[in-house]
C-alpha cells in the first residue's frame, strides 16, 4: 500500500514538474537576476561611497560629514537595490514604497531641527565663512570659532565664555568674519574744540601716527575733519594694521592722542550745560 502511494505521489509531482517547467525555470532566473543585482548594487553602494569620501576630504571637507554624507548615499543605493530585485523575482514594491516614504516622511517632521543643523553644518563646512581659530561676530555673538561639528558650532568668547551654537542659527545670521583678512583698518574719532586749529590738529595727530611702527603707512592713512557736531569737531583718523595688532594699536593711539592734545593745549570737550538765573522783579521786592 505504501509502495502504491510514494509511487502515485511520485507520478503526481512529475506531473506537476512537467506542467510547471516553465514557471519554475522563469523563476529560477529571476531570481539568480535579482542576486546579481543585489551583488552589483552592493559593490556600486561602497564605490560610490568611498569616492565621494575621497572627493570630499580632498575638498577640506570635516571628517564628521564626509562620513555621515558618503554612509546615507551607500545605504539610499542599497535600499533602492533591494527593492530593485524584490521587484525582479514578483514582489510587489509600490506597497514598499509607500511605507518608505511614509516612514521618511514621519522621521524627516520628527528630527526636522536636527536636519536643518546637519544642512546648515554642510554648507559652513563646504563654503567656509569661517574656519577655526578665526574670530566672528553673528546677531548678538562674538567670539573665536573653536570646533565646528556637524549640528553646531562652538566658539571662546572675549571674556572667557563657551559657547554652543545650533548651525541654523549661525546660517540664518549675517556673519562678520574679522580675522580672514591678514589686514585691518584702525578707525578712531577725536573731538576738539572749535577753538582748535584745524591744522594743528592734524599735524600732531599725524606724528602720533608716524612714531607707530606697527601702523602700515603703505596702505594710507586718513587724518581728516569727519564732522561739525553741536560741541566739537570731530576727526576721523584711519590708519592699517596686521590683525593680530588690532586691539594694542587702538588702545595705545587712543592714549598718545590724549596725551598729544594735553601737550599742545588743545581742548577735548565733554558735555556740559549753561544755567542762566534771572531775578524777576516780584523777587528783588520779596528779597527788599
Amino acid at each position: 500500500m505504501n509502495d502504491i502511494d510514494i509511487g502515485g505521489q511520485l507520478s503526481h509531482f512529475d506531473n506537476w514538474l512537467s506542467a510547471n517547467r516553465n514557471l519554475l525555470i522563469d523563476s529560477a532566473i529571476n531570481i539568480a537576476i535579482a542576486f546579481v543585482i543585489l551583488i552589483i548594487g552592493l559593490i556600486i553602494a561602497r564605490v560610490i561611497a568611498k569616492v565621494i569620501m575621497k572627493l570630499m576630504n580632498s575638498r577640506g571637507i570635516d571628517s564628521t560629514v564626509s562620513q555621515f554624507v558618503s554612509a546615507l548615499i551607500r545605504y539610499g543605493i542599497i535600499t533602492f537595490t533591494i527593492i530593485a530585485a524584490l521587484g525582479h523575482v514578483g514582489v510587489q514594491t509600490a506597497s514598499i514604497i509607500a511605507v518608505l516614504g511614509a516612514a521618511g516622511l514621519a522621521v524627516g517632521l520628527a528630527l526636522q531641527g536636527s536636519l536643518s543643523n546637519f544642512a546648515a553644518g554642510v554648507i559652513l563646512v563646504t563654503f567656509r565663512p569661517f574656519r577655526v581659530g578665526e574670530f566672528i561676530t553673528f546677531g548678538a555673538t562674538s567670539g573665536t570659532i573653536q570646533s565646528i561639528h556637524i549640528f553646531s558650532t562652538t566658539l571662546n568668547t572675549a571674556d572667557g565664555k563657551m559657547v554652543v551654537v545650533p548651525n541654523s542659527k549661525v546660517i540664518a545670521n549675517e556673519i562678520i568674519n574679522f580675522s580672514r583678512d591678514p589686514n585691518r583698518r584702525v578707525e578712531i574719532m577725536v573731538g576738539v574744540g572749535y577753538e582748535a586749529d584745524i591744522d594743528l590738529v592734524k599735524k600732531v595727530l599725524g606724528e602720533v601716527i608716524e612714531r607707530d611702527p606697527r601702523i602700515l603707512k603703505d596702505l594710507g592713512i586718513t587724518i581728516r575733519l569727519n564732522e561739525m557736531a553741536a560741541s566739537s569737531l570731530n576727526f576721523v583718523v584711519r590708519a592699517w594694521v596686521k590683525n593680530a595688532d588690532f586691539a594694542n594699536v587702538y588702545f595705545d593711539l587712543m592714549e598718545d592722542f590724549k596725551r598729544v592734545l594735553d601737550a599742545n593745549k588743545i581742548n577735548i570737550p565733554y558735555p556740559q550745560m549753561d544755567v542762566h538765573l534771572y531775578k524777576t522783579a516780584e523777587a528783588v521786592k520779596d528779597v527788599n
